[in-house]
């Protein structure tokens, strides 16, 4: 080997190992950058797609339509077309010039676009407004054993315990402990839930005490003990202790 084949070899050495180093030192840096780029394109991926979240209920949810609900239609170029309906039993209201429009379970601003997308078939220029006229009031039902069982309109914010106190409060015969609250989850399911009343009295604390919604049915069953009282035999005149 000449001594320029050497210094050759020498210098094409020292280039491998500069290159190496380079990426040595730049690979780090390069997947900290990535992994920071991936971080903050995770989140803002997250809020973009929205089908990545849960479902949540609304916060402030609109009233649904039901049957029995009494609404105004009117329009702004066309009042002859102005009528009242009410939701029928079905779940319909018969308008005029349309027919049978299927309302139940749509809230107001819903139940107005679907009013106007058909009477847009027989009308050249629609602007509807769709008024709940009359509809029923929120409430709650208390069975079992307490002073007055019913159903009771819902004004403001009611507790378990109040809207207890509400229906004449707890019977002897009552089971505190095991209070039943069945609120509708679905058109067609309610959801049961045992809530200790008994436990919540006594350590003074109502932070368990639920908030009740519309429609919710507390159900106070009856203990163990009455129900034996029931068939016990009542003793008839005569019959005494012997001492």
């Amino acid at each position: 080997m000449t001594k320029k084949t050497a210094t050759t070899l020498q210098i094409s050495t020292i280039l491998v190992m500069m290159v190496v180093l380079c990426a040595a030192q730049e690979s780090p840096q390069s997947n900290a950058a990535s992994g920071a780029s991936a971080q903050t394109a995770s989140p803002a991926g997250v809020i973009r797609d929205k089908t990545a979240l849960p479902l949540l209920s609304e916060r402030y949810p609109r009233y649904e339509l039901r049957a029995d609900d009494v609404l105004d239609v009117s329009f702004e170029f066309t009042p002859e077309f102005n009528q009242t309906v009410a939701v029928q039993p079905d779940g319909y209201v018969t308008l005029r010039g349309i027919g049978d429009v299927h309302a139940a379970g749509l809230t107001v601003p819903k139940l107005t676009e679907t009013i106007r997308i058909a009477y847009g078939k027989i009308l050249a220029n629609t602007v509807v407004t769709v008024l709940l006229k009359d509809f029923e009031r929120p409430f709650f039902i208390v069975n079992g054993q307490v002073g007055k069982p019913g159903k009771y309109d819902l004004r403001g914010d009611t507790t378990v315990t109040e809207a207890i106190a509400i229906a004449g409060g707890f019977n002897t015969s009552a089971k505190h402990s095991q209070v039943v609250l069945y609120r509708r989850v679905s058109p067609d399911w309610y959801e049961g839930r045992l809530i200790n009343v008994k436990k919540m009295l006594q350590s003074h604390s109502l932070i368990e005490d639920t908030q009740l919604k519309p429609g919710d049915m507390l159900f106070v069953p009856q203990n163990a003990l009455s129900k034996i009282r029931q068939f016990l035999p009542t003793p008839s005149v005569g019959m005494g202790t012997t001492f």
